[in-house]
């Protein structure tokens, strides 16, 4: 089992008021998101054909869940794990312009998540974005904007739900420290990726780690990251401390999408190199692509974080194994 409930933890809110302030943080994120990056709402697959190659295959071991099609042909479809590269194809074919961009809701089965715990379950449910924008801003200094904008909202949905709802503090910091994977590690040579990520929100609440699915020079990477869609010199996570967890607690995945350059590069160096054969991939290669920033904010995450709940289950329905539901029981809370 890998439940953990803290120490005199109580939920803060009743089922029902818990329902309230789900609603309110999705409609008061979205506008504040939406105004930050000048994205408007768009709707988005639930599935997708296999042979588009539009899925993301995200560290590249994950199982998608598939199925087919009897009516189209007997088509196989995946249910996508996210939205990372469909997005920017929706970009040209919706012919949005350079600086302006889309959200979406995704939701995902990641039937092949490691561990389910406090923070992890078989349904992902996120706010999907994606931004064109123009080649010179494919830069460090327009990725850190872009997060500070981004932690901005979060912040200001925070203060918000607290106007709404007095008893809920958030507490979180609108200052964001970037430090890159190599420089991580070079802080931290003997620990693990996630004990550096515990170690550095510890001396800055919220954090911003780049150069994520680069190989260090420990030859060992920080994290996963697929090779066809972040440019791995110009992404990374937000991470805050989630206070009740005592814990680092990502938030958003997120970076510069590859060029037809970094692509190329970034296949080859994964051993994906089959992959130029998808529509998505050859259309990037030979420059048809719009140049974007994207990335997911989880929904329940961020519920989990300004609300200040212990456990996923209380503001995402889903499946537990039996001592996680014992367990939580026990402790008064209501996992729906």
């Amino acid at each position: 089992m890998n439940c953990y409930i803290p120490e005199g933890y109580e939920p803060r809110l009743s089922v029902y008021e818990m329902q309230r302030a789900i609603e309110f943080i999705k409609r008061s994120f979205q506008k504040n998101l939406g105004s930050a990056l000048n994205l408007k709402r768009v709707s988005a697959p639930l599935f997708v054909r296999t042979d588009t190659g539009l899925n993301d295959d995200l560290n590249g071991v994950e199982r998608p869940v598939s199925f087919d099609v009897p009516a189209v042909d007997g088509a196989e479809c995946q249910v996508v794990q996210s939205l990372a590269k469909w997005k920017r194809w929706a970009l040209r074919e919706y012919n949005f312009y350079e600086g302006k961009g889309l959200y979406t809701d995704m939701n995902a089965i990641r039937r092949d998540e490691a561990v389910l715990d406090n923070i992890h379950s078989v349904y992902v449910d996120q706010w999907d974005w994606e931004k064109a924008i123009r080649l010179e801003d494919r830069t460090e200094d327009y990725l850190r904007e872009t997060v500070r904008r981004i932690v901005t909202a979060i912040c200001m949905t925070g203060d918000e739900l607290e106007w709404e709802f007095p008893r809920l503090r958030a507490h979180l910091s609108r200052d964001v420290f970037f430090i890159s994977s190599q420089e991580l590690e070079d802080m931290y040579p003997d620990l693990t990726p996630s004990e550096r990520e515990d170690e550095i929100t510890k001396l800055h609440p919220t954090v911003f780690i780049s150069q994520i699915g680069k190989t260090l020079r420990s030859g060992n990477r920080h994290d996963g990251r697929a090779p066809d869609y972040d440019d791995w010199d110009l992404n990374g996570d937000i991470i805050f401390r989630n206070t009740v967890l005592d814990r680092p607690f990502e938030v958003s995945s997120m970076g510069i999408r590859v060029s037809p350059e970094s692509l190329d590069r970034q296949l080859t160096l994964s051993g994906c190199d089959d992959r130029r054969n998808y529509p998505f991939h050859r259309a990037l290669l030979s420059g048809e692509l719009p140049y974007t920033i994207g990335g997911g904010i989880g929904q329940s995450r961020l519920c989990m974080l300004l609300i200040g709940c212990a456990h996923i289950g209380e503001v995402q329905s889903g499946i537990w194994d039996e001592d996680t539901v014992r367990v939580c029981r026990e402790r008064g809370v209501h996992l729906l």
